[in-house]
């Protein structure tokens, strides 16, 4: 799975313009999307992680707030443990170092070493939109080396 390939491929596709930075051990990634929008509150990040993942990539709109981290490596790590193939985080995480360690591909705005809220604020599978795609429960989401794409349907 290459997004390049997927792009000369397929026409029905979205692609998200490139402002994150690739974190985890894993630079490719893909699964069907499931979705987080909270800002500067972690706590519905947390509950989706805990969940099963079954190769599912979580999409957390927070906002692009650059005044705390919304993933660390507990998280992370928790993300791994339950099968999740990802994390593309509209905001930042922490703990990067460890992060990179793991068998998972993070995308983030960036990193700053400020936790969140936790307060439970948050709305679970909601269509969000950031990076110039919207991401949706259900559709599908590539990422490597070149970039984010997003498609209704299995590629």
């Amino acid at each position: 799975m290459k997004t390049a390939d997927l792009s000369d491929q397929h026409t029905n596709i979205q692609y998200c313009t490139p402002v994150f930075s690739s974190f985890g051990a894993n630079k490719r990634f893909s699964g069907s999307i499931r979705t987080v929008k909270c800002y500067e509150d972690n706590s519905m990040v947390r509950q989706m992680l805990e969940l099963p993942g079954n190769g599912s990539v979580l999409v957390v709109d927070a906002g692009a707030s650059k005044r705390c981290a919304m993933l660390g490596d507990v998280l992370a790590q928790m993300g791994v443990d339950n099968g999740w193939s990802g994390v593309v985080m509209n905001g930042l995480i922490r703990d990067s170092a460890d992060i990179n360690q793991m068998p998972i591909g993070v995308r983030a705005l960036g990193t700053f070493p400020l936790k969140s809220q936790k307060e439970g604020k948050g709305e679970i599978d909601v269509i969000v939109h950031f990076a110039g795609a919207f991401f949706e429960t259900g559709h599908f989401l590539y990422a490597d080396e070149d970039g984010i794409i997003v498609s209704k349907n299995k590629l």
